[in-house]
């Protein structure tokens, strides 16, 4: 029973036992404003961090798609330099009258003196 009553002690009111109260007071007030900055920090260095994540995870999806995206169009523009090829053949070809004279002959049915056109029916086989 002895424990559960109050005990009456009086603090000692003198200039040592203040100032040593004073000091317990602020080194817990300087540990609350470490820890309420340390906190802070740590809050900012958390959302920094997922941004930069964030950011960084968005860059790298787009420039997948980038990628893929340019290997279409690097197929596409091989495709476009070959029919380039062809068709500045084509001008070359175009500038020979011979050329010229067999085309005549094949699409429109022209022909020489003394030459008979046949038309031949397409068999399954061609």
């Amino acid at each position: 029973m002895g424990s559960l009553r109050e005990r009456k002690v009086t603090k000692m009111e003198t200039a040592y036992v203040n100032q040593q109260i004073s000091k317990v007071q602020a080194s817990s007030k300087k540990r609350k404003g470490l820890f309420r900055r340390l906190v802070f920090f740590g809050i900012i260095a958390a959302v920094l961090s997922v941004l930069a994540v964030s950011t960084l995870i968005s860059q790298a999806a787009v420039l997948d798609e980038k990628e893929k995206e340019k290997a279409i169009l690097d197929k596409e523009l091989s495709k476009l330099e070959k029919k380039q090829t062809l068709l500045e053949e084509e001008i070359i070809k175009l500038n020979d009258d011979e050329y010229i004279a067999k085309i005549a002959r094949r699409d429109y049915f022209l022909s020489n003196k003394g030459e008979i056109i046949f038309n031949l029916p397409k068999t399954d086989e061609e």
